[in-house]
């Protein structure tokens, strides 16, 4: 009677284990980026001579859509990657450029991501895109149902990658309008695999106001 005891205690609380972890009790929690935080942040080409420069030149003029790439050779990164390539023809129509940050450049990793994402992208190197707080999913993520269906999502969809890099601090998407217009769209991944919604960006996207020069107002 002992052992049958302890053998449902133990069963009872595995099973509240799992259930907790398919909540967003213990989810890694997230601070909302200021405009101004990210404005400040360090950004590197990926050229053989690469230029440093501060992240608001990427959209100080016609806005932008930015992907914090989690990791390049994670498949459902590239997926993501796939989906939001997808909406550069409609964002070209507004001119709203679309742009990627990636956290380290690992032999071909960048390069071998490039056919997924349509737009240019560039080095991310004290990640500060992922922050200001950073959030991490370790091994939870591999209990979750929701990350499951997003890696049988990406398989059947055709996409495969590799394990190389840093994949556990989690990306995410901005709009950032023109100027001070600021952020239209903060989408913080909460698990592998949780992709922005579409619409949103485009929604966003349809948001912005490009600055005009004062010689165009005259």
């Amino acid at each position: 009677m002992g052992m049958w005891s302890i053998g449902a205690g133990a069963l009872g609380a595995a099973a509240l284990a799992l259930f907790l972890a398919n909540t967003d009790v213990f989810l890694p929690k997230s601070r909302r980026a200021t405009l101004e935080y990210l404005e400040d942040i360090d950004l590197k080409t990926l050229e053989k001579e690469p230029r440093t420069f501060k992240a608001k030149e990427l959209w100080e003029k016609n806005g932008a859509v930015i992907m914090a790439v989690r990791r390049p050779g994670c498949f459902l990164c590239r997926e993501e990657a796939a989906d939001l390539s997808s909406l550069k023809p409609k964002l070209d129509e507004l001119g709203v450029p679309l742009y990627a940050v990636v956290k380290e450049q690992i032999r071909t990793e960048v390069k071998d991501f490039q056919p997924y994402f349509k737009g240019e992208i560039f080095l991310d190197e004290k990640k500060k895109f992922y922050g200001p707080q950073k959030r991490k999913m370790v091994f939870m993520g591999f209990v979750r149902l929701g990350v499951w269906y997003n890696f049988f999502r990406a398989w059947n969809g055709g996409f495969s990658g590799n394990l190389e890099g840093e994949g556990f601090i989690l990306g995410g998407v901005f709009v950032v309008g023109p100027g001070k217009q600021g952020l239209l769209l903060e989408h913080r991944e909460k698990e592998f695999g949780d992709k922005v919604n579409l619409a949103s960006v485009l929604e966003a996207a349809r948001k912005i106001q490009p600055q005009t020069s004062a010689s165009e107002t005259k």
